[in-house]
């Protein structure tokens, strides 16, 4: 009793100072999306309607939609590229020619201090802008659209004002220095810009811009894969890249050339100078190993922060100051590793860096340690696999490992909007470049070439660090080739990548799975828990259920979705044959938001009869009022009304799927997961209603360590 206690809010001090969290809950304020076409009377109706011509033309529209989700996506990355460019270059170059000046001098605790203040300056924007006005546009953003994509509607993830605090935020967090990449918040970018587009409308704005009105749930199906979409999705991408390009281009002072490779770019390994042998290859997969060991690392300890923060730091106030020490620590620990390095390197012509200190090396010379602090993370990459062989030092290279691995666990999960992709690959390049180091000093009598450039090391270590957090293989796979611009390396990447997910499969999680369960979200993974062949239908399903007759009286609707307590969403339809014992018999299914549609308009059967010229509702009607549907409370039914009767027929889906009792779990998995389902009826031997199974019914079975697990479901 005292925890619970002390977990409630104090009226007086406003919140909590503990919140207490309890993994194995599943959360019942997650709602779910309606990707099922809804094939009722008026739906039909609509389709017949329509000529072939008008499907021509939807086919078209969708294409044309595609392409202006393209168009926006570019520029909005165009924007954050050049944004992070400029406000990052002229940061550095400013603490650049401090310490040169106070280096002569002395006082470089001045530099120090000026490095720490302007990171906060940054941070500080970026976390005020998260914390307080739009906290959903913090992290990366990838856990809510993999939720999303997987039918569950997080709140606020796909609105105007979250794409603009994650653009500006993003830009914030790395022009302030911190251990984070732009990519992952550029991927719930184009997913905000997405499902904006293809819903013709900004709630944000309150502005209605009539693209595509009558079919959006056409392209809120579009979450299930199907080979057009395949197509669709790679024309948006193509479109996408070459409006980045064109920008790009013109930016760069060479308007109309479009070969610039993107953003995710490292430069292109050159088959000769970086060739790699078949007894090579276990060497790779070893390193694979270790990257899934530490990925699994990360993944642990980013973990235990989290619950921490979940706990003690949900004040906004306190994740605004939370980003700032890691701000200010970053810039300390970097400028100590700088200033006591003492691995300096010629600056010969081969080498491009972008802001080379020299420090306290002899003149020609810069600081080894700098090319890695003293950087966007992005050129930091580029540099460990492109810089010639004894740009590094093997305890330079091992600092950096340690010192960045912990900063960028460190800041993964604080109030900011920032990815984990370029950190993971900063790290991994590192100890990848080691690797391939110590290799050639272990073997000094081999023969010159097989262990001379490590830059292969540092790709190959990138690709274990990156896919042992984050756990992708066929993505990390086409991105990794992509990026360096040659498909040598599919084979080996490939396999690395698999090694370090399934190592890292073994210790812990994925990252981006880690913070979707702890937000207790009911996700769905591809396929039911392996050990689940003995739970059917009858046992997982939820009953007994709320069931409206074909045509029922307004007050009982009414009362059924004005009860709190239950909050349903779906509900079977029921027929009674007249003059007869057996019992109803399952007719259909409709949705609470249709109920409300039809309440708001007052579809009952005594107007009908009463006001002959009364308007027939159509399916724009309920287009019209998505995707925020009125709550009930907003509706006022009179008493008289609350007499009335509401035919269903016309407005339900007569054709639900449904499966027998004895369905066994993996099999109503599959139905459900694969079709994109919100309800599904579980009905007898009679066609009678006996329950109906909803995504939180199945995602609370999962696979623990000690065998098949149960959830919790609570209004967390």
């Amino acid at each position: 009793m005292e925890d619970d206690i002390t977990s409630e809010e104090d009226p007086i001090r406003g919140r909590p100072k503990e919140i207490p969290h309890n993994e194995k809950l599943l959360s019942l304020k997650y709602e779910s999306l309606d990707y099922d076409n809804i094939e009722n009377q008026l739906f039909l109706e609509e389709e017949r309607r329509m000529s072939h011509m008008g499907f021509r033309c939807l086919e078209i529209s969708r294409w044309v939609i595609c392409g202006l989700i393209g168009i926006l996506t570019g520029l909005i990355a165009c924007f954050i590229d050049i944004m992070v460019e400029k406000l990052a270059g002229c940061k550095y170059q400013v603490i650049k020619e401090n310490i040169e000046k106070f280096t002569e001098v002395g006082g470089l605790s001045i530099s120090l201090i000026l490095w720490a203040v302007l990171n906060c300056a940054f941070v500080l924007v970026g976390g005020v802008m998260v914390a307080f006005f739009e906290p959903i546009a913090a992290g990366s953003g990838i856990p809510q659209i993999k939720c999303y994509l997987n039918g569950v509607k997080i709140p606020r993830v796909v609105r105007l004002k979250t794409l603009v605090v994650k653009v500006f935020g993003v830009i914030c967090s790395v022009a302030g220095g911190l251990a984070v990449g732009k990519e992952g918040p550029m991927i719930h970018s184009g997913a905000v810009v997405a499902a904006g587009v293809s819903q013709g409308r900004s709630t944000s704005l309150k502005r209605d811009l009539k693209v595509r009105k009558n079919k959006q749930n056409e392209y809120e199906g579009a979450s299930f894969w199907n080979q057009m979409l395949t197509w669709r999705i790679f024309f948006a991408s193509m479109i996408s890249t070459f409006t980045l390009n064109f920008f790009l281009s013109i930016y760069h002072g060479k308007p109309g050339d479009l070969s610039n490779p993107g953003l995710i770019n490292f430069g292109r390994f050159e088959s000769d100078s970086v060739a790699y042998y078949y007894y090579e290859i276990p060497l790779f997969m070893c390193m694979g190993a270790l990257g899934g060991l530490l990925g699994a690392l990360f993944n642990a300890l980013n973990y235990w922060l989290t619950i921490f923060r979940i706990r003690y730091v949900h004040r906004p106030c306190l994740q605004v100051m939370e980003a700032l020490l890691v701000a200010a620590v970053t810039a300390a620990v970097s400028f100590t590793m700088i200033y006591f390095s003492n691995d300096c390197q010629p600056l010969g012509p081969e080498h491009n860096e972008e802001y080379p200190l020299q420090l306290f090396c002899a003149d020609g010379e810069y600081n080894s340690m700098a090319t890695a602090f003293f950087n966007t993370p992005e050129r930091s990459v580029r540099s460990l696999f492109h810089n010639q062989p004894g740009s590094y030092n093997p305890l330079t290279l091992g600092l950096f490992t340690l010192t960045y691995f912990f900063l960028a666990c460190w800041t993964y999960g604080l109030a900011v909007s920032a990815g984990v992709f370029i950190p993971s690959l900063l790290i991994g390049a590192a100890w990848g470049r080691l690797c391939g180091i110590l290799l050639a000093s272990f073997t000094p009598t081999s023969p010159v070439g097989i262990w001379a450039d490590p830059g292969k090391y540092a790709l190959i270590g990138a690709a274990a660090q990156l896919g042992g957090i984050v756990r992708m293989t066929l993505s990390l796979t086409v991105i990794m080739v992509e990026a360096t611009g040659n498909v040598t390396y599919g084979l080996p990447i490939m396999l690395v990548l698999m090694i370090a997910k399934i190592v890292g499969d073994y210790f812990e999680e994925g990252l981006y799975d880690i913070h979707i369960k702890l937000q207790s979200v009911p996700f769905l993974h591809w396929e039911a828990p392996a050990t689940s062949h003995w739970l059917t239908a009858r046992e997982v399903m939820s009953s007994p259920v709320t069931c409206f007759n074909r045509i029922e009286k307004v007050g009982t609707i009414v009362d059924v979705l004005s009860n709190t307590s239950t909050n349903h969403n779906g509900f079977p339809v029921v027929v009674q044959v007249l003059d007869s014992d057996e019992p109803a018999k399952l007719c259909g299914l409709i949705l609470r938001s249709q109920l409300i549609v039809l309440l708001k308009h007052k579809v009952f059967v005594e107007l009908a009869r009463s006001r002959l010229s009364q308007r027939k509702l159509q399916l724009k009607d309920f287009r019209d009022a998505y995707p925020r549907f009125p709550p009930i409370q907003s509706i006022h039914v009179s008493q008289d009304e609350r007499e009335c009767m509401m035919d269903l027929t016309e407005f339900m889906n007569p054709t639900p799927y449904t499966v027998p009792q004895d369905t066994s779990l993996p099999r109503v998995f599959k139905l459900f997961r694969a079709l994109g389902l919100r309800h599904l009826v579980v009905a007898d031997d009679v066609n009678r209603v006996i329950g109906l199974v909803t995504r939180k019914d199945l995602a609370r079975y999962h696979l623990g360590k000690h065998g098949l697990e149960e959830l919790q479901l609570a209004q967390t």
